[in-house]
């Protein structure tokens, strides 16, 4: 079952994001998958999060996306339940969720700006960490 959106928590909207993003060209790819895993299994704001969280609040995010105003409830659980720290670090994790297959969609571009936009990102930190996923991302 998934989990209402009202009962998310800062950790649980951080992984919304990453799906949201991942969804955002229609396509789900392995790679981002991995990507999130690995953030969520790495990173230190998700120290104490509980990893069962991750099916529910992806299917909450897909269930949200169905809906014809599902964009409009994203963006209003995100920036109610995101503390203002953790904005940059969830377009950080956003971004390296598109650069984790090597090739920024249009649909992911989009879905960028959107975030930009809807949790006020500056455009001069947002290119920063821009460029700093596109560096960890790059092959040879």
């Amino acid at each position: 079952m998934a989990i209402p959106s009202a009962d998310f928590t800062p950790q649980d909207t951080l992984v919304a994001i990453m799906i949201a993003v991942s969804v955002s060209d229609e396509t789900i790819r392995t790679s981002e998958l991995v990507t999130i895993e690995r953030i969520v299994n790495h990173l230190p704001v998700f120290a104490a999060y509980d990893v069962e969280r991750l099916k529910d609040v992806s299917a909450t995010v897909l269930d949200m996306f169905e809906k014809e105003d599902g964009l409009d409830i994203f963006w209003n659980a995100a920036r109610e339940r995101l503390p203002d720290p953790l904005i940059e670090t969830a377009y950080a994790m956003a971004c390296d969720v598109v650069a984790a297959d090597g090739k920024a969609r249009e649909g992911e571009l989009r879905f960028l700006q959107e975030m930009r936009y809807e949790l006020e990102i500056d455009r001069l930190p947002a290119a920063a960490i821009e460029r700093a996923a596109r560096a960890r991302h790059r092959t040879v």
